[in-house]
């Protein structure tokens, strides 16, 4: 005989499911907004969520950043402690208890704590950061290296926090050839190596000695690097310096354009380095390089198009380096319909005191393959090195002066005055 079930216990059933469902539901939508609270307000989404690890690891960490008050650390311990028994796997609990362990004054079993992290994640960040800085303390430098590798290839921008203990390595012989073999194999954190270098004296020099090495290399220097290296030199003023890496990094066809103007006919040769020309980008101004052997009619050089549009400053530029003595600049140019408002004109002004030494103009109009020249001297003093630059006397921007029409200069060279 089947059992009857009254109307009554019916709808105590269903209510009763309802009721679980209501609870799950009510439990889950807790959690998400633990989950969405984690980071701006971890005590509330510990509140909703009492084993969300993310917002218990926010607020531990909150409080040992927070300089206006001293934590409690063994209060912070057994919270993180507590949590650890619920997640075992978790890294980051490990890396934070080594960290209240080693402001509690237990070295030893922070780092190893750090060490049980990163067995578990070889990238978390914390044991990560306080590894390296103890293997550079122990002088394992080699060891500092690889995890700064490691380090960085996961989390490229923190390169600046760990950039104060490059030097100390570097200043080591085991720890140069780590850094060394690190950057050979095209680290990805080997851009800002140099220009970390390139900001100081002390590792300028450091910077300088790894681009030599490298030159005989599988990843030789690139043109930013040396770059980097030489505008530092300049930085500092150690203008000799600088203009020898140049002429140590041309190549065999770079070193075929050399001159007191390197490159002086303008050929379309990719470079960055300061001795070479640099192309400075603004509206109203268009630089091409072209071989006379690529142009009709033999119009090779730099050509320079004004767009009926001011223009103010610097269209071209070279760092040159000339001896004391007497020169002469001449230039072979070819222009159409150019009309300046105010002057055009190449300027030699010295890196130091003596400011500007040479004025050349360039004329308006139509001409085809016009030589100019003019002569011009650098003292002995208050001139170690100069900066060769196209810009024009316009002092604002205003549309009063539009600069318009097109001017090719085929070659520019500076001569030196025999005595």
């Amino acid at each position: 005989m089947t059992e009857q079930t009254s109307p009554l216990m019916q709808n105590l059933r269903r209510s009763g499911v309802w009721f679980a469902a209501s609870v799950l539901v009510l439990a889950a939508s807790s959690i998400g907004l633990s989950r969405f609270l984690e980071t701006g307000s971890p005590a509330v989404s510990l509140v909703l969520d009492p084993l969300n690890v993310n917002a218990l690891i926010t607020e531990i960490t909150d409080d040992l950043n927070d300089t206006s008050n001293a934590p409690d650390l063994d209060v912070l311990l057994a919270k993180a402690e507590r949590a650890l028994r619920y997640d075992i796997a978790d890294a980051r609990l490990y890396s934070l208890i080594g960290e209240i362990r080693y402001r509690l004054g237990k070295e030893n079993d922070a780092y190893k704590l750090f060490d049980q992290a990163r067995e578990l994640s070889k990238t978390e960040l914390h044991a990560l950061q306080k590894s390296i800085g103890h293997s550079i303390e122990t002088k394992d430098l080699s060891k500092a290296v690889g995890e700064i590798d490691i380090l960085l290839r996961r989390w490229p921008d923190r390169f600046p926090a760990i950039a104060e203990g490059l030097p100390t390595i570097l200043s080591h012989a085991d720890g140069y050839q780590a850094v060394l073999k690190a950057i050979t194999l095209e680290a990805p954190w080997r851009a800002n190596l140099f220009s970390f270098l390139g900001k100081s004296r002390d590792g300028l020099d450091l910077a300088n000695r790894m681009l030599l090495d490298l030159t005989g290399s599988g990843a030789p220097p690139t043109s930013g690097e040396l770059s980097n290296v030489i505008n530092g030199y300049i930085s500092q003023k150690e203008y000799e310096q600088a203009y020898r890496l140049f002429l140590f990094s041309l190549t065999d066809e770079e070193r075929k354009l050399g001159g007191y103007i390197f490159n002086s006919t303008f050929e379309p040769v990719s470079s960055r380095k300061p001795f070479s020309w640099q192309i400075r980008d603004q509206s109203g101004v268009e630089v091409t390089f072209a071989t006379s052997q690529n142009e009709v009619g033999g119009e090779g050089g730099a050509t320079v198009r004004f767009l009926n549009t001011p223009v103010k400053n610097t269209a071209l530029q070279q760092y040159i380096e000339l001896p004391p003595g007497s020169y002469k600049i001449a230039m072979v140019a070819s222009a159409r319909n150019l009309k300046l408002p105010k002057e055009l004109f190449w300027s030699i002004r010295c890196m130091g005191p003596a400011g500007e030494i040479a004025r050349f103009n360039i004329p308006e109009g139509t001409f085809n393959r016009q030589a100019l020249s003019q002569d011009f001297s650098v003292g002995s003093a208050g001139c170690p090195m100069q900066l060769l630059k196209l810009e024009t006397a316009a002092i604002a921007e205003s549309w009063r002066f539009r600069y318009v029409g097109t001017l090719v200069v085929h070659k520019l060279t500076i001569e030196r005055h025999s005595s």
